[in-house]
């Protein structure tokens, strides 16, 4: 069960946690906070188990998150088909609820992409991404002594994967234009903490009538120290600043 939206939660957890065997109210409450915490925890846990096979190899791994369609797919398939990744070895591991369509359109730029299908779980965990790497029982996933850069294309959503460590050396938070300016007032959490915002589809800003300065002083405004930086995959603007911020992330963990 996610701790903020209740996904996954089963039938059988759901009657444990409601009151219908007489149990009160406080102690339903209580139930469910350990029950969060235990997850958690479990998941932090995996999570440095993960951190350390990242730094071990020397991969940069970058959580990105965004509501659907704020187009991280666009920016991966610019970013793996672009100049700026010459010589180095990419590779996505792909969240979503259904279906292959986004590691699909990976694995056409030539980049490894792993789909994990998360059924009616809103957000990737530390013990999806374990079963993307290469091990004795799956032999077949990614091998991380192959490997520079693993792009995490997180499910599309604002609020589950904030409290999801990945063992991520960063987490990358896209916002498109087409959101409006108050998508970071919204949903603060997710900003928190994050190397960099990206502001997507820029091309699309006069369309959309969007407000850049007030979208970027709101993602000030709950981010005071994260970068920002305004991006459109399908013209290329933008695209020189975004392989420079890779660049730097991969110099910081050599």
């Amino acid at each position: 069960m996610c701790g903020h939206c209740g996904c996954g939660e089963t039938a059988a957890s759901k009657s444990e946690s409601h009151h219908d065997h007489g149990h009160d109210h406080e102690h339903g409450e209580r139930r469910v906070i350990e029950l969060e915490r235990s997850i958690l925890e479990r998941n932090a846990r995996l999570a440095e188990r993960l951190r350390g096979m990242f730094w071990g190899k020397g991969v940069v791994a970058i959580n990105m998150v965004s509501s659907p369609g704020s187009g991280k797919t666009a920016l991966l398939e610019a970013t793996l088909t672009g100049d700026g990744l010459r010589g180095l070895r990419p590779a996505v591991i792909v969240g979503d609820l259904a279906t292959d369509n986004d590691a699909a359109r990976i694995q056409k730029t030539g980049a490894p992409a792993v789909q994990v299908t998360t059924g009616d779980v809103c957000h990737l965990d530390a013990h999806m991404l374990l079963h993307t790497l290469k091990s004795q029982e799956n032999p077949q996933g990614l091998d991380l002594g192959e490997l520079d850069l693993v792009f995490i294309e997180n499910v599309g959503n604002l609020v589950c994967p904030a409290a999801f460590d990945l063992g991520e050396d960063m987490r990358v938070v896209l916002t498109s234009v087409c959101e409006g300016e108050d998508k970071p007032l919204k949903y603060p959490t997710i900003f928190h903490d994050v190397a960099l915002v990206v502001i997507t589809k820029t091309d699309l800003s006069e369309a959309v009538g969007v407000d850049l300065g007030a979208l970027r002083a709101n993602i000030h405004e709950v981010a005071p120290g994260a970068k920002i930086l305004e991006v459109s995959a399908r013209t290329g603007a933008g695209m020189e600043t975004w392989f420079a911020f890779l660049e730097a992330a991969l110099a910081a963990k050599v």
